[in-house]
């Protein structure tokens, strides 16, 4: 019994042989965000991945959201949370915050973490002193044409990717929070999207992948049905089910930004379960994969 448990790692070792050997040296984007970055032992084991995938060669860049640690902290600070068409709304003393939680308390917080398993890491944010997002305040309308404002929240315009890719020659790991600062010289701050943000960054570096760390296992014919997982989709697929309306709430955008990536040139995006141990690697280094991958073209 146990030659064959040893027989069957050796299995599992020699497939992921195959897929080391053909991202060696690849830059390979991970979103983090939503209500994962609160689970410990999920965020254990997807860091313990990403270190995994750097000592293998390959270049991890993490790009995180905070979501639900802003709303607490804002919370602690007596401000209510406002949303408007699905945005945080930002005035100047939220954004403050923001800043506080995404570009020092939780990037600084993963780099520890993966430096504790044996990585090396690299907060990249104004806070930190070397920023690479760059934006403008995002500009959206309501039915009637009339402007909406969402104070300070902005979309990314450019990504410098010198100092990115610096740290990945040097088999260090990027951390980038969803936050921005205008390129003139106020330099004004701005809260972005995280799903947005991962996507420029991927786009910009070229990146060979795109991984969406979610709470669902992929995209879902039924979002209630675990078991309506697609496991592969095409470019083209995936439009059609946009259009069909089988895709539905906060998966729309997700699929859009994916579509919009791929457009730019990244071959692969993935959706996966970040609560499912070592989703990334069996994702990354397994045939079948745990999630949903979109492809250009088969």
């Amino acid at each position: 019994m146990l030659q064959e448990d040893a027989s069957a790692k050796a299995d599992v070792l020699i497939e992921a042989m195959k897929w080391i050997r053909q991202y060696r040296g690849k830059i390979i984007v991970i979103k983090l965000g939503g209500s994962l970055m609160e689970d410990k032992s999920a965020m254990m084991h997807l860091l313990l991945d990403v270190v995994f995938m750097e000592s293998v060669q390959m270049k991890p860049v993490i790009v995180h959201g905070g979501g639900n640690a802003i709303s607490q902290a804002m919370s602690n600070a007596g401000i209510t949370p406002r949303f408007v068409q699905g945005r945080r709304y930002t005035d100047r003393e939220s954004l403050a915050i923001v800043r506080e939680v995404l570009a020092h308390q939780i990037s600084q917080g993963l780099v520890e973490e993966i430096q504790g398993f044996g990585g090396q890491a690299k907060a990249l944010s104004d806070y930190m002193g070397t920023n690479v997002l760059f934006g403008q305040k995002l500009n959206i309308k309501d039915d009637q044409g009339m402007d909406i404002d969402l104070g300070f929240v902005g979309t990314v315009t450019r990504v410098d990717v010198v100092p990115i890719l610096d740290l990945c020659q040097q088999g260090i790991i990027p951390v980038i929070p969803s936050y921005t600062i205008t390129d003139d010289l106020s330099r004004q701050g701005l809260n972005v999207n995280a799903d947005t943000a991962a996507t420029e960054v991927a786009k910009a570096l070229h990146a060979e992948k795109l991984v969406y760390v979610s709470e669902v296992n992929g995209v879902r014919t039924d979002p209630n049905d675990p078991k309506s997982m697609i496991e592969s989709l095409t470019a083209d697929e995936a439009r059609k089910l946009l259009k069909s309306g089988a895709i539905v709430g906060g998966m729309i955008p997700k699929i859009q930004a994916c579509l919009n990536t791929i457009e730019r040139g990244v071959e692969k995006i993935h959706i996966i379960n970040g609560r499912l141990r070592h989703s990334l690697l069996l994702e990354i280094f397994t045939t079948q994969g745990v999630g949903t991958e979109i492809v250009d073209k088969r």
